[in-house]
């Protein structure tokens, strides 16, 4: 399971699941979650290359995560049972293209191609669950070109991860190495090329750093 990002067969990502980033972006805040799938292929683990900005995108941007990893397969999972189907976290970025985003927006499409991206998924590599005590209170936080853009805490999410467990269970089977992304704090904002990404959990030995190029096509 420590390699998850090599075994596991889908990335499910909960949008919108702080009250304050929806608002940022004019959302609504949402009655029940809410999420999207990103490929497999979009991750980046900490320290094997750069963030790629794709050609066709010039508004990127940065939304630092806390993952949960998935350490074995169930459906219709209940809230008293869900914690037991973690076996342990990674910190992420759910990196995205704003401008698409907005098109797809526009046209009522899916956001794939906002999300998908190769390098779009960037990840610290697995923390095992006793690393974390208190899962209602891990501070995430942000910074590009050594400036703080993003802190906030889980205790902020609207809906927790056992809750997000049993809606997501209810509706596809959670299967071993599968990661869920918890939503992102307020604070995301666009990054370019030549600037450095740097993100962390506080007081947790788990801080990533990524360069961010444009994109060369082969």
């Amino acid at each position: 399971m420590n390699k998850f990002w090599e075994t596991g067969r889908k990335i499910v990502a909960v949008g919108r699941n702080y009250a304050q980033h929806a608002k940022e972006l004019g959302n609504e805040i949402p009655s029940e979650p809410f999420f999207f799938l990103k490929p497999t292929s979009s991750y980046l683990l900490q320290g094997t290359g750069p963030i790629e900005i794709p050609l066709e995108s010039s508004d990127i941007h940065h939304e630092v995560e806390l993952g949960i990893v998935i350490g074995k397969k169930g459906r219709d999972i209940d809230l008293k049972s869900a914690m037991d189907y973690v076996s342990g976290y990674t910190l992420a970025l759910d990196m995205t293209s704003r401008d698409q985003q907005s098109i797809a927006k526009a046209k009522s499409l899916p956001w794939t191609v906002s999300k998908g991206y190769d390098t779009f998924c960037p990840i610290s590599g697995f923390i095992p669950k006793d690393k974390i005590k208190d899962l209602n209170n891990v501070e995430l936080w942000c910074s590009v070109d050594g400036q703080i853009k993003q802190k906030g805490n889980t205790n902020q999410m609207i809906f927790d991860v056992p809750h997000l467990i049993q809606y997501i269970s209810s509706i596809m089977t959670l299967e071993s190495g599968d990661l869920i992304l918890t939503g992102t704090p307020s604070g995301v904002g666009p990054v370019k090329p030549g600037q450095v990404i740097k993100c962390g959990i506080t007081g947790l030995d788990t801080d990533m750093q990524f360069d961010i190029i444009l994109r060369k096509r082969n």
